[in-house]
């Protein structure tokens, strides 16, 4: 099986990165799925889906947990039933799971992709990026714009955020792999810790 990468923040958050390249049958060995788990696992209809799916299971049990842990509310943002957080993601080939015993989290994972361009103008001012003449380096600063913003989402939870008006992440270097985000929303702000990481042509962000 293929944990990929574990990171420890603090004394009480900890992310877990999954590489998928186990088959279905393989992802399906070692763990227990509810019943509302196997009827959504049915009806997925992409393997990449249902190994994301799968795997996601697995990193439950790097951390002593079983799927019978986790619900979901109204909104698709999950929960543990012994009260910690926790934050899910997938993309292709890669999952990961944060998790922690007092702080709400948030985690997103990308490809890095040059399609992000045609959409940055919808989640973040683009004239601030002008000034990044190299196409790699903006795609990568954008993908990681686009999962601190992600991250923040899933944070906060509900549906009534846009990524371009309530969500704000400070400007950062690639070296410093951190920055800050802010969610300003009715007529609150509320500022998070912003980490993110780049490997294999992918970018993991998380908030915490």
């Amino acid at each position: 099986m293929a944990l990929y990468k574990t990171l420890t923040i603090g004394k009480t958050t900890k992310v877990l990165i999954w590489k998928i390249e186990e088959s279905i049958d393989e992802l399906q060995k070692g763990i227990i799925l509810s019943k509302n788990s196997k009827t959504r696992l049915d009806s997925m209809k992409s393997d990449l889906h249902q190994k994301g799916f799968l795997s996601i299971r697995h990193l439950l049990k790097e951390i002593n947990l079983t799927d019978a842990d986790i619900n979901y509310d109204e909104f698709g943002k999950p929960h543990l039933t012994n009260g910690r957080h926790i934050s899910i993601t997938h993309s292709f080939t890669f999952t990961a799971i944060i998790f922690s015993d007092e702080t709400p989290v948030g985690i997103d994972v990308e490809k890095q992709r040059e399609k992000i361009l045609k959409i940055a103008h919808k989640f973040t001012p683009i004239e601030e990026y002008k000034t990044i003449a190299n196409v790699d380096a903006l795609i990568s600063k954008l993908t990681i714009v686009w999962g601190a913003k992600e991250s923040l989402y899933k944070i906060y939870g509900k549906k009534k955020l846009l990524f371009l008006h309530h969500i704000y992440v400070h400007d950062f270097n690639f070296e410093d792999q951190k920055t800050i985000g802010e969610i300003r929303f009715d007529g609150e702000l509320t500022s998070y810790k912003i980490e993110f990481l780049e490997f294999e042509g992918f970018t993991c962000v998380f908030g915490y």
